[in-house]
């Protein structure tokens, strides 16, 4: 399937560099925070190259500042049992980002297969209000989620998982499928789930990626949501394929399913690239009678490919999500079949393997003479952790950032590692952005007018 799109590189011109806020000036050699010592650019990869980085943070007026908001094994968001509990938190949590500088909340819709929405096609989730297929009495949640999110001034993007049932039960596919709701799509196509063996124990459930009706089910599924709220994007995370191997669990939809004669591999990507390029289609139509525009975003694992793999690759050395989620971003930035990519950066400046600086600097290369847009991906979560004990690690990757034009925004994984976390180092890391935030207020950019066809 292709979908062709005019890259429209004057475009990414239209923002100034006064509201940008421009690339600092002057960069100075990044140093570790305790030994003073010069940090390497790409860890191992980079011999003698040192991080150069920006003197000063500059704020930007105008910036993305987004947070997520998890609600698979309810990691951010509680379960609930009545609409004044749900409409206390989320103007709780809102609120709260709001007050603390950030403009936009990605809000995890679909975490399994499922939905935080009152959907002709998907169950209510069991991380809504206790069990599969019940409700909040009275309520939609995604209406109350996005009419608290205007009241708080903050966009909101819709979160889906497109192929995820279970990310780990110790049940086999049957008894599991069981469990859910009779709406579930996966329990009326038991024949559609995969089941994968995890390294540590249990299973992964997921939609079959190469099933059509998976296929036709996950656009439509976007569909539902695009026509019917007013949400500000879409966004897909990083689970396509699952992390733990595969095997030859879709073996015979392979044999099935393959009239191009492809190669496994190429065989998975095409079928993930079938699900990116059928949204974006079906948003143009959607956008093409809907003001504002829905915004389709990406959130990838952050090495799309290690240079030892592919020629094309960055300077690390770690998991790929081209090769173990076949999930081929670059093509999908390069044919502009996404608004935005938010890579998961989830890494510091000293790691050895998959160090902050080059990998940004790699991403940032990928978007240029597109319309993509590109929002650095930051974790909360690690601080604490080896490698992760500098508390000032979040402000210096934002000041990073500032070298590239092209980095429009920020988000950070995820609410409960900011606003509860949980050691002293992630606290005052947290504190420190949030401090920086409050004190340098920005909007979130507008969504670039739609592509010439």
């Amino acid at each position: 399937m292709m979908i062709k799109r005019r890259p429209l590189a004057l475009l990414s011109g239209i923002l100034s560099a006064a509201l940008l806020g421009g690339a600092t000036a002057g960069t100075v050699t990044y140093r570790h925070f305790r030994t003073g010592k010069p940090v390497p650019y790409a860890g191992d990869y980079a011999p003698g190259q040192t991080v150069q980085i920006p003197a000063a943070l500059t704020p930007r007026p105008m910036e993305l500042r987004g947070v997520w908001l998890s609600t698979q094994n309810n990691l951010d968001f509680p379960m609930h049992g009545n609409a004044t509990e749900f409409r206390r938190t989320i103007a709780q949590r809102f609120g709260e980002l709001r007050r603390n500088g950030f403009n936009t909340v990605f809000f995890q819709v679909r975490p399994a297969a499922d939905a935080f929405y009152a959907s002709a096609l998907n169950p209510y989730s069991q991380y809504l209000a206790g069990a599969s297929g019940v409700g909040i009495a009275g309520i939609d949640p995604l209406v109350e989620l996005i009419a608290e999110a205007r009241k708080q001034k903050l966009k909101f993007h819709a979160w889906f998982n497109p192929y995820r049932v279970a990310g780990y039960t110790r049940l086999r596919k049957a008894p599991y499928l069981a469990r859910l709701d009779a709406k579930s799509f996966a329990r009326q196509h038991p024949e559609l789930v995969l089941e994968i063996p995890r390294r540590a124990g249990g299973y992964t459930l997921i939609l079959n990626p190469g099933e059509p009706a998976v296929v036709r089910h996950i656009i439509a599924s976007v569909v539902e949501v695009a026509k019917k709220y007013p949400v500000d994007g879409i966004v897909f995370d990083d689970y396509f394929y699952p992390y733990d191997p595969i095997g030859n669990a879709d073996l015979a939809t392979y044999r099935r399913y393959n009239p191009q004669q492809l190669s496994l591999a190429d065989w998975r990507r095409n079928n993930v690239d079938q699900v990116i390029a059928g949204v974006r289609r079906e948003l143009d139509r959607i956008n093409r009678t809907k003001r504002p525009q829905i915004e389709f975003g990406i959130s990838p694992f952050g090495i799309w490919a290690n240079r030892k793999s592919h020629p094309a690759g960055s300077l690390t050395g770690g998991g790929e999500t081209y090769l173990q989620h076949y999930a081929d971003v670059r093509k999908w930035i390069r044919l502009n079949w996404i608004d935005y990519v938010i890579p998961q950066l989830y890494w510091p400046f000293g790691h050895r393997r998959a160090a902050y600086a080059g990998l940004t600097d790699w991403w940032a290369e990928q978007i240029r003479g597109t319309r993509v847009r590109l929002y650095t991906g930051h974790t909360v979560q690690e601080f604490g952790k080896s490698g992760w004990e500098n508390p000032n690690e979040l402000l210096d990757q934002l000041r990073y950032d500032r070298k590239h034009l092209r980095i429009q925004g920020s988000a950070f994984f995820s609410y409960r590692g900011l606003f509860t976390p949980s050691n002293w180092t992630m606290k005052e890391a947290a504190r420190r952005l949030t401090e920086y935030f409050r004190s340098h207020p920005a909007v979130a950019p507008e969504p670039l007018p739609p592509p010439l066809q």
